[in-house]
């Protein structure tokens, strides 16, 4: 079972990534639970991304496209970046949640990826 864990950081968290006075703490952080996911062999992919002020929001209104810079949110925290994970349980992908960096200083929401949703959409169906 697929597992998404989106991981949450404040604006200063983000500033943390670009400090080179930070990259024994937070990349260091960051690069040894990444090991530990790929030598533990449940990492499928994912990425950080890039500052909240980044992105631009999309929607559609009366069949008119409505284009909104930065993030939609006005929260405390924006979403910094995904890892998709292959687990046995929710209990595991918890775990590992829990192992994450963010995790002491941010949030992580673990979701499980919707196999079902997916084949629907795309038609691409196992043992076919």
């Amino acid at each position: 079972m697929q597992f998404a864990l989106l991981i949450y950081e404040r604006p200063h968290d983000f500033a943390r990534r670009e400090d080179p006075a930070e990259e024994t703490t937070y990349t260091g952080a960051w690069q040894a639970w990444h090991k530990a996911l790929v030598e533990a062999g449940v990492f499928v992919g994912g990425s950080p991304l890039q500052e909240p002020d980044t992105g631009t929001t999309v929607r559609l209104k009366d069949s008119k496209r409505l284009v909104q810079d930065g993030p939609y949110a006005n929260t405390k925290e924006q979403l910094g970046g995904f890892t998709i994970l292959e687990l046995p349980s929710l209990d595991a992908a918890l775990e590992w949640a829990a192992r994450c960096p963010a995790a002491s200083y941010g949030a992580v929401e673990v979701r499980p990826i919707s196999v079902e949703v997916h084949q629907r959409v795309t038609g691409e169906y196992p043992n076919r």
